[in-house]
């Protein structure tokens, strides 16, 4: 019982932390009824709890944040003038990015960054597989679908990095190193 309180610990507090947001107040009261708000959907719906890695590295979660934000805008003003340009509707692609760590997690990390970059929207998953559909807009050729694959699997090598256990990390290491 103490156990799965621990390991749960983390989405109850953020659980608080969203019902603190949604109501705009940062009050005792918000608190405490956040609380009985986070205790009563993890009673009622009940999920299997996700096995964190336990590792945390803040360099690499500053670094990822300000990479995502930098991404964030950055694709916002390039939808922004795929839109408004002169020149014909933009194309777009449906691509399957094959994932390199078998984590759901982390696959669901990477899922979420990628619909949050304006321009790509997660349209289906394979868990067995490891695969995250996307629809990506604005892509021209080939090349431009696979520079979008590229940037997912480095978005995943960002997350593993923050996030992912020693494991997962020394695999991506040494996949990156045997490619060169």
């Amino acid at each position: 019982m103490a156990r799965t309180l621990w390991v749960q610990l983390p989405f109850s507090l953020w659980l608080v932390a969203v019902w603190m947001l949604l109501w705009g107040q940062f009050t005792v009261l918000a608190a405490v009824t956040g609380v009985i708000v986070a205790i009563f959907v993890t009673r009622v719906f009940r999920l299997p709890p996700a096995e964190l890695s336990g590792r945390v590295n803040l360099w690499y979660v500053l670094v990822f944040a300000v990479l995502f934000l930098g991404a964030v805008v950055t694709g916002s003003l390039q939808v922004a003038w795929l839109v408004l340009r002169p020149r014909g509707r933009p194309r777009s692609a449906i691509m399957a990015v094959p994932l390199r760590t078998d984590d759901d997690l982390i696959m669901t990390h990477v899922g979420v960054t990628a619909s949050l970059i304006p321009g790509s929207l997660v349209i289906d998953t394979d868990r067995d597989r490891r695969i995250i559909y996307l629809h990506v807009f604005g892509v021209d050729t080939l090349d431009d679908v696979e520079a979008q694959r590229a940037q997912v699997l480095r978005w995943e090598r960002r997350i593993v990095r923050a996030v992912g256990s020693r494991e997962q990390y020394d695999q991506l290491r040494r996949e990156k190193e045997a490619s060169g």
